[in-house]
């Protein structure tokens, strides 16, 4: 037989354990802390450097280098937002919000924040909908005050997979309008 085998994936329980965060409207981007403790910045597709940089964030991993270096070794990714990009949040300053809510907490360099948990139990469709709907009618956590978030996102562990739900660029385009009341 000269054809190679190929075998089904295992597939993930879908009622496991998941994690919603807010879904920040940004740029992706990461720092990567090599183990001789260089630190590099990089955005979703590439490495960046403050001659080609993706809205400053290289040239701030430079000024907060020491800092960063706290992270530790690895791939740090997270989302650049704030003053200048994408929605800017009425925000006079970027910040850089870190996605694995797991790992960092209140424990992590001063320059860094974490995107906000905004529910956390086994995967169920009615609460991450009531998320949505709170986030809508509440506005962003990330940003008090700031009333048009832009949607979720969903960490689900047993499929190691992340998913997300916007307010305007999902099926049913949510709009403040039209976003239901949670549900009791």
């Amino acid at each position: 037989m000269t054809e190679k085998f190929e075998g089904f994936e295992k597939i993930a329980r879908l009622w496991r354990p998941c994690v919603v965060t807010e879904k920040i409207d940004g740029t992706n981007a990461q720092v990567l802390v090599t183990d001789a403790g260089e630190v590099i910045a990089g955005s979703r597709k590439r490495y960046i450097t403050a001659d080609d940089d993706n809205f400053g964030f290289a040239r701030w991993v430079a000024e907060h280098e020491a800092e960063l270096r706290q992270l530790g070794p690895g791939r740090h990714f997270g989302e650049w937002w704030g003053s200048g990009i994408q929605r800017r949040y009425g925000l006079t300053e970027k910040r850089w919000s870190l996605f694995n809510t797991a790992r960092w907490g209140e424990e992590r360099p001063a320059c860094c924040h974490v995107v906000p948990v905004l529910y956390e139990g086994e995967f169920d469709t009615y609460a991450i909908r009531n998320t949505m709907a709170q986030l809508g009618l509440s506005g962003s956590v990330a940003a008090p005050g700031f009333d048009r978030p832009e949607g979720i996102a969903i960490w689900h562990e047993a499929a190691r997979q992340m998913f997300k739900a916007t307010f305007e660029g999902d099926t049913g385009k949510w709009t403040k309008q039209q976003t239901p009341a949670p549900c009791s």
